[in-house]
């Protein structure tokens, strides 16, 4: 998890995710889950933490001050929490005063990654006054020796011998003379573990043998390596070479003062090596014809001469091989399309339109995809504000931009509808939604709307997220035939108690009710609903409980004769669907659940609507065993009408047995 939260702070850092989904990851965060201690969230933290370092400095802006204050007062008090790990409330702490010293870090970050060859070499020219050459077979010789010093019958240095050379080589350049290195300079282990360093020849009484054998010549000259250990080796141009009398083959008699002499050279080397300055380390450029991408100024600018071309010409082809000579960077594509859709918004229609075609065609030819342009599009309504100062219709012209690019399916009405949620922005997608009917037609709006599932309540600021308030607001801007059934709501009991007769609500219901929504369950929920609250109204007006608790003979029969004038009506609309009649049975359990369930009524219908052959037995028990909890008051209906249940359902064995017979 940690690991995913690092790189969408990464992605925020390069504007590739939008503010508001950072906001969103940080709430959900720092929220307190349900049924989860405090002392489990510290992996939760420990992502906040790292995602307010990595994003926070971008964030921390004066129009999200408020909710960074709100972010950073919640943390606070989680530091003193004492449920939670020391190390969770430390990591709490360093990002509160992270920010209370403007996201200036105590100390600077060091780079403690992988390095290059090259640059381990020129840290070691800096650091070490030595120029480490590239690797070559001649490296791989050891020190001081070849393969054939382990051979029985050579000669052997021991550390007298060298005269204290393993401790100079052992030394690190610029340590103070007489501090112990054992243990820390990588080349002295090496050299003391070498049979030439430890002043033993090999032989089991361990004593000190210069030379093994001394009648075998002395080494010669050019078995001799001048190198000293690996990090020190210097370039070979920077040697010196050995006079000519030291060069030449020494008899047994002069070995002593070629030894000396030897060793003097060898004092003298490295002293040489750390003096001479290495030739400075430059890295050749590789050499490549291309052109470096623009960054966001250069960008915008191309951009906005781009758009003035066009405009100008109308010639899309030509701006789209434009854009691909600009060769922008991924990142910064939901850039360009901002500057597009704001260098546009105060022209005239026929530009609008011509900038939508460019975007549309960008996205046909692969160069940008539909998330640059919805990403585009939140940018420029961050910007609002500031817009709408010069040009107060911004969002009208914002929703034109929308609306053609739904249709072009460059962005889905789903995804815009989930951008701008509990009011954001409003009443912008009502008026995408009115772009979208001037451009196309209802039928095709109607269509797309039901396939997308979008709550338009939710669309709405939370003030106004209720059925009525919906309906109002949709009909204000007149966009109420996206819900045909909330308008049949009100409009189909008014018609019924105009004229309740069958045939006169069947004929208004063709006209009025589109025939795909005759088989819709809310249509045949609505229907039920209108029928029940009439019926309720004629025989209570008054709407007294006592007379709905305990209603007359009169009441009851008046009650029958009006639900069986409404029969043809119902069984039009129910019959061979036992789906729709299951929706039929739960408005009623609705209806009843509003009256609160007056005593006997919610049976009285049941057995009404079976001897009128309303609802079949089957939709009866679908109904009982529905589990669905979208309708109130299952658990009370079922109580009233358990026993009529269960008789109908061990009448319908009895009869199915003695069908068999």
């Amino acid at each position: 998890m940690l690991g995913n939260i690092k790189f969408i702070g990464e992605l925020g850092k390069l504007n590739l995710i939008h503010e508001s989904i950072l906001h969103k990851c940080i709430k959900t965060l720092l929220e307190k889950k349900k049924r989860v201690p405090l002392k489990d969230m510290g992996e939760d933290l420990e992502c906040l933490c790292q995602i307010m370092k990595t994003v926070g400095p971008k964030l921390d802006h004066e129009k999200a001050k408020s909710l960074m204050d709100q972010y950073f007062a919640r943390m606070q008090s989680l530091t003193n929490n004492k449920e939670l790990p020391a190390r969770i409330r430390f990591l709490l702490q360093n990002t509160v005063e992270l920010r209370n010293n403007n996201w200036v870090p105590r100390k600077a970050y060091v780079d403690n990654g992988p390095k290059t060859i090259t640059q381990v070499r020129q840290d070691a020219a800096k650091d070490l006054g030595v120029f480490i050459p590239p690797s070559t077979d001649s490296i791989r010789n050891d020190f001081f020796m070849d393969s054939s010093s382990f051979l029985p019958g050579k000669i052997k240095y021991d550390r007298e011998t060298l005269g204290g050379l393993a401790d100079m080589f052992g030394q690190m350049p610029g340590i103070a003379p007489g501090v112990i290195q054992d243990h820390y300079s990588p080349t002295m282990g090496r050299h003391r573990s070498s049979p030439l360093f430890n002043g033993h020849s090999g032989n089991s009484n361990g004593s000190h043998q210069p030379f093994e054998n001394e009648s075998k010549p002395f080494i010669k000259p050019n078995q001799i390596s001048l190198r000293p250990a690996q990090s020190f080796i210097m370039n070979k141009n920077q040697v010196p070479k050995l006079p000519p009398q030291t060069m030449m083959p020494s008899p047994v008699g002069q070995v002593t003062d070629n030894r000396l002499k030897t060793c003097d050279f060898l004092f003298m080397a490295p002293q040489l090596g750390l003096k001479a300055n290495p030739p400075p380390i430059q890295e050749k450029p590789a050499k490549s014809n291309k052109k470096a991408p623009p960054t966001k100024e250069e960008l915008c600018k191309m951009t906005e001469t781009l758009l003035t071309d066009y405009l100008n010409n109308k010639n899309v082809n030509d701006a789209v091989s434009a854009v691909k000579e600009m060769k922008a960077p991924k990142h910064l594509l939901s850039e360009m399309l901002n500057k597009i859709i704001v260098y546009s918004l105060d022209r005239s229609d026929e530009d609008k339109e011509h900038a939508s075609t460019l975007i549309h065609t960008l996205c046909t030819e692969g160069l940008v995809t539909g998330d640059n342009i919805l990403q585009a599009f939140l940018r420029v309504l961050d910007q609002c504000p500031k817009i709408e100062e010069e040009i107060p219709l911004v969002k009208s012209y914002l929703a034109q931009f929308a609306a053609r690019a739904i249709i072009a399916d460059l962005v889905s009405i789903a995804d815009l509808a989930h951008q701008l949620e509990n009011g954001a922005h409003f009443p912008l997608f009502l008026l995408c939604l009115q772009q979208l009917v001037k451009l196309k037609d209802r039928e095709w709006l109607t269509d797309l709307f039901q396939q997308s599932k979008v709550n338009m309540q939710k669309m709405l600021p939370e003030i106004d997220q209720n059925k009525d308030r919906m309906l109002e607001i949709l009909e204000g801007k007149g966009l109420s035939f996206l819900f045909p059934l909330m308008k049949l709501e009100k409009e189909l009991l008014k018609q019924i108690k105009v004229d309740p007769s069958p045939q006169s609500i069947y004929k208004w219901i063709k006209d009025n009710i589109s025939p795909k929504l005759h088989t819709d369950r809310g249509f045949v929920n609505i229907l039920m609903t209108s029928f029940l609250q009439y019926i309720a109204y004629e025989i209570n007006p008054d709407d007294d409980e006592e007379q709905h608790a305990a209603p007359s003979k009169d009441q009851l029969e008046e009650e029958k004769q009006l639900l069986l004038s409404f029969k043809p009506v119902l069984q039009k609309f129910l019959h061979d669907h036992i789906e729709l009649q299951v929706s039929a049975l739960y408005a009623l359990q609705v209806h009843c659940n509003a009256k609160r369930f007056p005593k006997g009524m919610l049976l009285r219908y049941f057995v009404n609507f079976y001897d009128m052959e309303i609802i079949e037995e089957e939709a009866f028990l679908s109904w009982k065993e529905d589990l669905t909890q979208e309708y109130p008051g299952k658990g009370k209906a079922l109580f009233q009408v358990n026993q009529w249940l269960t008789w109908l359902e061990t009448a319908e064995e009895e009869e199915s047995e003695d069908e068999e017979y």
